[in-house]
């Protein structure tokens, strides 16, 4: 929370901030809904404030209390990415770092007890994307980070997802549907040159790699390789 004295320093009313927060908080909420929770850029936000405000240092001052009164009030951690790495072009080179191209961007991560979110909070018609998440990911893991598209898309088959399908009852196009994955910072996605012609890879990215993410996905797969196993003990 600002003080009076931060405010007077910036020459702004707390009338103005509140407001300005308020704005910011409304542009998240509603941003995080319309985008399916792909990340906000921190530009995005600095024009809000900057629209009709040029104090130097009131950007950092109005998101930070954006981002504590998310917390507070919603439950929703405002949670700041960085690019692991530049991606690559599509000759397999990593191109020219841009100037603050995506250098901070933020998704909404709930702090709610997961039980308390399940029953109040989670979208039940979401469940089905969640999974399909949650799977792409785990064979992305599974496969030490890193799959190729055409060894990805044969484990997917494997679960009754056709790489070609895009009138699928739940997810309409499958390719889109993994298409988002990429859009929403789970997976990084690159075309490298190989012996054999261009091959597409995909890596997990930054949130896939978030320990909310990487922690709920190594105690799952250990849950599911511990029954397996007591399951073939248990037949022999």
């Amino acid at each position: 929370m600002a003080t009076s004295e931060e405010l007077a320093q910036i020459d702004i009313s707390k009338e103005e901030k509140d407001k300005l927060v308020n704005d910011v908080m409304r542009y998240v909420l509603f941003k995080t809904h319309q985008a399916s929770g792909c990340p906000i850029k921190r530009e995005e936000l600095t024009g809000i404030i900057t629209k009709n405000y040029r104090q130097r240092g009131l950007p950092t001052l109005i998101i930070n209390e954006a981002r504590d009164r998310l917390a507070a009030t919603f439950g929703y951690e405002m949670r700041e990415l960085q690019r692991t790495r530049a991606p690559s072009t599509r000759f397999g080179r990593a191109s020219e770092p841009q100037p603050n191209a995506e250098a901070k961007s933020y998704v909404l991560v709930s702090q709610i007890d997961p039980e308390v979110h399940s029953e109040w909070v989670e979208d039940k018609e979401a469940a089905p994307l969640s999974a399909f998440s949650f799977a792409v990911i785990s064979l992305v893991h599974l496969a030490g980070g890193k799959a190729s598209e055409e060894d990805l898309w044969h484990q997917l088959k494997r679960l009754g997802l056709m790489e070609n399908d895009d009138k699928h009852p739940v997810f309409g196009n499958n390719k889109q549907a993994l298409e988002r994955l990429v859009q929403q910072r789970y997976l990084l996605k690159e075309k490298l040159a190989g012996p054999e012609g261009h091959v597409v890879m995909y890596e997990l990215a930054e949130r896939a790699l978030d320990e909310s993410t990487s922690g709920s996905l190594k105690a799952y797969i250990s849950k599911i390789v511990g029954t397996s196993t007591a399951t073939e003990e248990t037949s022999s």
